[in-house]
């Protein structure tokens, strides 16, 4: 979204249904109550609240379809504006980058989603917060600044993390791992939809042997087994809210039957899905009560 190529700025907005496609900044996606999906390159995404997207300079499209409305909260920085950022981090001890992470920064960063920490959900909310209430530009365009720090020092943790995958060349681990991240975001994006390790080799742009191998190297499981440890995630989470239904969660996790839901779902868990929904309103309801014992007393 190239509404100002030559500046920091900030989208907000809410629908239940959404499509754009076309050229952005570099970006940072944040979205509330649902989830948006991008497509960019090889890659999909789906950005759930909890985490955010980043995305580099180029090409994308976004897409929401959701029964309630979406709130999108996304920041856009100007070119050149992260490596102005990163060469004053670079003069801070005590933030000090590796000395890895600065040649491959020309290169762009990590297309991913990522979890925030504590300080960047903080820098998040403040930005937010001020481009709410139209704050004085200058101490508002300001609250850029430490938002990107933080953003290079968690980028700096991904390329960490890169470091090691097995490949003597730097830039080969880099690329593996990219590839890698492609194939992790496609089975958190589409796992309600059969995935199968021939689709995530196609699009990982790896052989089915190399990606088996590599991922299991850098995540610790098979992408099958991440798929069904994020379906399972996903029933959980269903299985809290009333109103779903037992074979309409199955369906909605990308199982074909509720019976090979429930057989899955009692391997991971030692709970079928009903006793697990029945253990959750036990738990409701005793925090419930030891809340309301807790106010008697004071």
């Amino acid at each position: 979204m190239n509404k100002h190529p030559a500046s920091n700025y900030v989208l907000q907005a809410r629908s239940n249904e959404f499509y754009w496609e076309g050229g952005g900044q570099l970006s940072v996606k944040t979205f509330r109550n649902g989830r948006a999906r991008y497509k960019k390159g090889p890659g999909t995404y789906a950005v759930e609240e909890g985490r955010y997207l980043l995305l580099n300079e180029g090409d994308y499209a976004l897409s929401i379809e959701e029964a309630h409305p979406v709130e999108s909260f996304c920041v856009f920085f100007r070119d050149g504006f992260a490596g102005e950022v990163l060469q004053s981090l670079t003069a801070d001890p005590d933030r000090l980058l590796s000395d890895p992470f600065r040649p491959a920064f020309d290169e762009g960063f990590f297309e991913r989603t990522y979890q925030p920490g504590a300080v960047l959900s903080g820098r998040l909310a403040g930005l937010q917060e001020a481009h709410l209430l139209s704050e004085d530009p200058a101490a508002y365009e300001e609250l850029f600044y430490p938002l990107m720090q933080e953003i290079l020092l968690e980028q700096s943790y991904a390329r960490r993390e890169a470091s090691a995958i097995s490949a003597e060349k730097r830039s080969t681990r880099e690329e593996l791992y990219k590839r890698l991240m492609t194939a992790n975001e496609y089975i958190r994006a589409c796992y309600a939809s059969p995935v199968t390790l021939d689709e995530l080799s196609r699009i990982a742009c790896l052989s089915p042997n190399h990606l088996l191998r590599s991922y299991t190297g850098l995540f610790g499981r098979t992408p099958h087994q991440h798929l069904t440890e994020f379906r399972i995630r996903k029933a959980k989470d269903m299985l809290e809210k009333e109103e779903w239904n037992m074979t309409d969660i199955s369906f909605a996790v990308g199982f074909q039957t509720p019976s090979s839901f429930s057989k899955m779902f009692r391997k991971h868990t030692g709970l079928s899905p009903l006793q697990h929904r029945k253990k959750v309103r036990l738990d409701k309801n005793e925090t419930g009560f030891s809340t309301m014992l807790e106010k008697k007393k004071s």
